[in-house]
């Protein structure tokens, strides 16, 4: 925006009108008249939103009015050494006082929050920055209790725990949910965000699932700790709100039946799809016929639509009217939902338009609660360069497989549909795309593929050392005992426990230890990505021996630990790139 276009109140950014005061040191919002009712917050305290100042404040907003020439310079070459030295001020000045962003357009920072659907990605620009206290205030955070690991990490996997509850709460959402109930885990979504940030997976955990609820040692108000009892075979939805369970019980429960630990917690009620797709103009939809529900108070014509505020919520509340009329129908409506709203909001109409940006930060913020390791738009914003960096035709969702309860003669509630559940969580914490990724990942698929095709030594020729490596205490010795009783591997040893341990077992071996290689690989049943070619090791014997390494992934002598390579054909998915009408 040139010096000349500042000039003129309608052509005006919020994020350009953050200006230095000579007389006070302290940057100030300067409002034309006519932007007197700008959606900006003022600063915290101020009393008022958008509220331009007084004294020294309004003779420097004149002067700027006057010379909209000069204005301009002094908000682009204000130097932070002149805030440095300016003299102390009261704490209203402190709170007055806002950083100016360096490069406007240049800087997206992508941060994620929860809905109804408690999955969304929210892009907050530079421009927000100007209210980052504000926006600090508007989050909620809770302990996690320890059933996190502590945060995520830019080396690794990401996995974050979104739950939409069903708690009636905020103006204008008396007519849904459970009038007396303190909320459930109504909508569940693991977000897995894989370690090369290339791809990421949603599984939706159905809320009538049949599961196991552990012990959640749960922080109280006066810092005290309390010791939910858990729940023997039981809705999964019940993890959250009922006998006082906070998301940290559900973020255990999910661990307990996935195997995989969760960095983050986000949950939100149904304010959260109301304002934010208000706040990105309307999400676009498809039905493949007509949908009257009173329940969800749905009422669409067959074809595309665009929907926002509360026709958005009827629309992931629906589940009378589609398939089957489950809330595994539902889930399927939801993921064509959050599909559509992850391209809404990382389409360049979006990313460039500060208006939307701000509108965005402040329904994300409002309707987040999130746990105390991602408490401020900072930790949010680390967190969301790291989610935001993976394409949407690379994100797929899939529901957790299950079948109807058997012990039940109206049906009511699922169960786990084995093996192809445990498959699906396998490849998971296995980190493996359910989408064709990029070609560098291919490469490095095929060659571990490649590892295992070629001529097998017998049995009886494999020397193999057996470390353990993480796994539980006793399993170098009962891997060996099956090796040489029930597979023929006589020539191996007990060499003792690693120097340090490893996520995931690894087989190491020399060049000409290739066919031994593959035939341990085959009887153990292990993927091509655990060996790895190395050197030999001299035995107790004196001569060359591989390297088994057991992991922390060892689950016991004779179980394989091979990843499926693929989703089974039965486990409903679908990727964040395609609209497809629902049924």
């Amino acid at each position: 925006m040139d010096a000349q276009s500042r000039g003129r109140a309608d052509d005006i950014d919020p994020a350009d009108q953050w200006v230095l005061n000579p007389d006070t040191g302290e940057y100030e919002l300067r409002l034309a008249p006519s932007a007197a009712q700008s959606p900006v917050p003022g600063p915290r305290g101020s009393g008022g939103r958008g509220r331009t100042g007084t004294g020294a404040a309004a003779r420097a907003r004149q002067t700027s009015a006057r010379r909209p020439e000069t204005a301009a310079p002094a908000a682009e070459t204000a130097s932070p050494r002149r805030r440095a030295n300016a003299p102390a001020e009261s704490a209203a000045g402190r709170r007055g006082r806002r950083p100016v962003p360096k490069k406007a357009k240049g800087k997206k920072v992508l941060t994620w929050t929860g809905g109804s659907l408690a999955f969304v990605l929210v892009g907050v620009s530079a421009a927000a920055y100007l209210y980052y206290e504000h926006l600090n205030n508007n989050i909620t955070s809770v302990s996690d209790d320890g059933a996190g690991t502590g945060g995520f990490s830019k080396d690794r996997a990401i996995n974050i725990l979104l739950i939409g509850t069903d708690k009636r709460t905020g103006k204008g959402n008396e007519g849904y949910g459970d009038k007396n109930s303190s909320g459930h885990a109504d909508t569940t979504l693991v977000l897995h965000v894989s370690k090369d940030r290339t791809n990421a997976t949603v599984l939706s955990i159905p809320r009538d699932l049949i599961t196991d609820i552990p012990d959640c040692p749960t922080t109280q108000e006066d810092g005290s700790e309390k010791i939910i009892p858990g729940s023997q075979r039981t809705r999964f939805n019940n993890s959250l709100g009922q006998e006082d369970r906070t998301p940290s019980c559900t973020m255990r429960t999910v661990t307990e039946l996935t195997g995989l630990k969760m960095d983050h917690f986000m949950v939100a009620d149904f304010n959260a799809v109301k304002t934010l797709t208000s706040a990105v103009g309307g999400v676009d939809v498809c039905l493949a016929k007509d949908i009257k529900d009173k329940d969800s108070k749905l009422d669409l014509p067959k074809g595309e639509h665009t929907i926002e505020g509360e026709d958005a919520l009827a629309f992931v509340r629906t589940r009378h009217s589609v398939g089957f009329g489950g809330d595994l129908s539902r889930i399927e409506l939801q993921q064509q939902f959050l599909g559509s709203l992850m391209r809404k909001l990382k389409s360049n109409d979006t990313l460039t338009s500060p208006s939307k940006m701000i509108k965005l930060a402040e329904a994300g913020t409002k309707a987040l609660t999130v746990d105390s390791q991602i408490n401020t738009i900072k930790k949010l914003a680390d967190l969301g360069a790291e989610l935001g960096k993976f394409d949407t035709k690379n994100l797929t969702f899939a529901t957790v497989p299950v079948v109807d309860n058997p012990s039940e003669a109206v049906k009511a509630t699922v169960v786990l549909k084995q093996p192809q559940a445990q498959q699906l969580f396998a490849m998971v914490r296995d980190d493996v795309s359910l989408t064709e990724v990029k070609q560098e990942k291919k490469k490095e698929k095929a060659a571990e593929a490649a590892r295992l095709k070629g001529p097998k030594a017998e049995a009886s020729e494999v020397r193999v050392r057996i470390l353990n490596g993480g796994a539980v205490a006793g399993s170098a010795q009962e891997t060996l005992s099956w090796l040489q009783v029930q597979a023929g591997v006589t020539k191996s040893e007990n060499a003792g426990n690693a120097e340090r341990p490893l996520a995931k077992t690894t087989l190491e071996y020399a060049p000409d230890q290739a066919d031994q290689a593959r035939r341990l690989a085959e009887i153990m049943g292990l993927s091509g990505a655990a060996l790895k070619p190395g050197r030999s090791v001299t035995n107790s014997q004196g001569v060359p021996a591989m390297t088994l390494t057991l992991g922390k992934d060892f689950k016991g002598a004779g179980v394989p630990l091979t990843t499926p390579a693929k989703v089974p054909d039965d486990v409903q998915k679908a990727t964040a790139d395609k609209v497809e009408c629902a049924k």
